[in-house]
């Protein structure tokens, strides 16, 4: 059983007292020898193998193809020589919470004199220190051989600083991720299944870096490094923001009830916004579509002035990108044939099959999928996705208008024609969604005063459907509908027959 030591009670800063738990874990940690012997046969023997395969390769690639991706083995050998000693940080990570509990320590932990955040931060560098060090043990280890072995390899220093960064930053994102699982489950069970949303996307990320490697583009890796840094910031937000002694003391089961959350979900639908958390009022909880109009919808709306801030900063952000590449890859006249246009233009369109059809259903259902599309990547990327799709969205709107500027025509008769007669109400019904869809990411981050995780996520998507049925739906129906049947109409009156 693992030993609580007494905290002396001196004046410390926070990150004092985060690193005196720190060391208290890596001293039991080291005292285990199932955790530190797979390190210590990681760090010093996995160099050497790689330095064999390393040099089999060499010698075998070199005989069929040219000497290019002789050189581009070496760099992705670095990579995983660094990565396979930081998977036993995920390991450390995954038990660090939830493991006390099962081992009946967490009570003299959580009773310590320290802050949340002391302890999260503690918890966090005790299982990212001893792995990262092995980490970079196995590193140099590996480029010493390759520097001492025939043929020599010896890197840039830009490439070994960013396989030490690289390494880094992975490690920390591993184990800020593990340790919100290990203090939100009641089983290590439970958190070595709930892992899989950790390896997963870190296997995925690692395939990627390994293909930009091959390909030697080593400045895109910096941007992967910046990337890493910013989830790592959100998943150790979202870990002190969530993170609550009692209830890592009083949750004993991981329950899934499909009828609770159920009921939950539709508490949330039929209270207003401000009565939202207040479950157990049930007088409140009424449908009344008049009630959603004059009060819950304008309130919804103004609670999201941040994220709609956000979503249109995007949006300014995608204007300058297409207008880039507008400038970067000009397209031919004959893509955009305004001075062609005839009644029959639009039925060829029709016929044509990699072109969108011009009807009420297809454009709104198109729209529509691409709202709910917003909601489900968002709520697996803390957000960031429905950010992507709003820069695809609005970057490619300024793509055509720069496209059509550059080419002569006026943009202003292109916008009043084309998009305003029905962008008047898509172009606002889709802000608010994604909008509402950033929010439902961002609630895995910072949950709504007063509830957990699995709640604010519950609440937001219930503000969501909420706005979604109400305004967003019928917006984009009716804008649908001008876009099919009234839009082409003003674009032959204008520009049909070279008008």
């Amino acid at each position: 059983m693992m030993t609580a030591y007494p905290i002396p009670r001196l004046e410390r800063n926070g990150l004092q007292t985060a690193l005196v738990i720190t060391r208290r874990e890596i001293r039991d940690n080291l005292r285990d020898w199932r955790i530190v012997s797979p390190i210590i046969i990681l760090t010093l023997l996995f160099p050497f193998l790689m330095d064999f395969t390393s040099r089999w390769a060499t010698n075998w690639v070199s005989q069929f193809t040219d000497p290019i991706l002789v050189e581009r083995i070496n760099p992705f050998l670095l990579m995983v020589v660094g990565f396979f000693p930081i998977s036993f940080s995920l390991i450390i990570a995954l038990e660090s919470f939830v493991g006390e509990k099962e081992r009946n320590s967490i009570e003299p932990i959580l009773s310590m004199p320290v802050s949340d955040l002391e302890l999260y931060l503690g918890k966090m560098l005790s299982s990212l220190l001893l792995p990262l060090l092995a980490s970079y043990l196995g590193i140099s280890v590996f480029l010493v051989m390759r520097l001492t072995t025939t043929p020599a390899w010896i890197p840039s220093l830009n490439l070994v600083v960013l396989m030490f960064l690289l390494t880094t930053v992975e490690a920390l994102v591993m184990v800020s991720g593990a340790v919100v699982v290990s203090s939100q489950t009641t089983s290590v069970r439970a958190a070595n299944l709930l892992a899989s949303f950790i390896i997963i996307p870190m296997a995925l990320l690692i395939q990627v870096e390994s293909v930009v490697m091959f390909y030697a583009e080593y400045t895109a890796l910096w941007w992967f490094v910046a990337g890493l840094v910013v989830v790592n910031l959100l998943l150790v937000r979202m870990g002190i923001r969530i993170f609550n002694r009692e209830e890592i003391l009083s949750k004993e089961l991981d329950e899934l009830s499909f009828k609770k959350t159920w009921r939950d979900f539709w508490g949330y639908f039929l209270r207003p916004p401000e009565l939202a958390a207040r479950r157990s009022d049930h007088q409140v909880a009424r449908f009344n579509p008049f009630r959603f109009y004059s009060h819950d919808i304008p309130v919804l709306l103004k609670q999201q002035a941040l994220p709609f801030a956000v979503v249109c900063m995007t949006g300014v952000a995608a204007v300058i990108l297409g207008v880039f590449l507008a400038q970067q890859y000009p397209i031919p006249s004959q893509a955009f044939p305004l001075h062609d246009i005839s009644a029959d233009t639009f039925a060829k369109i029709e016929k044509m099959r990699l072109l969108p059809k011009i009807n009420t259903s297809f454009i709104f259902f198109n729209n529509l999928r691409v709202m709910v599309l917003a909601v489900v990547v968002s709520a697996f990327s803390f957000g960031a996705l429905a950010l992507l799709l709003t820069l695809i969205n609005v970057g490619l709107v300024s793509f055509v208008i720069s496209e059509i500027v550059m080419l002569g025509y006026n943009p202003w008769l292109f916008v009043t024609v084309f998009i305003l007669p029905h962008g008047i109400l898509e172009i606002p019904a889709v802000l608010i969604g994604f909008t509402f869809s950033l929010r439902i990411g961002a609630a895995l981050i910072s949950p709504p005063e007063g509830l957990d995780v699995g709640q604010g996520f519950i609440l937001t998507l219930a503000n969501f459907v909420k706005v979604l049925v109400f305004l967003v739906i019928p917006m984009l129906l009716l804008a649908a509908y001008i876009e099919a049947n009234i839009t082409p109409q003003i674009v032959l009156a204008v520009y049909a027959d070279g008008g």
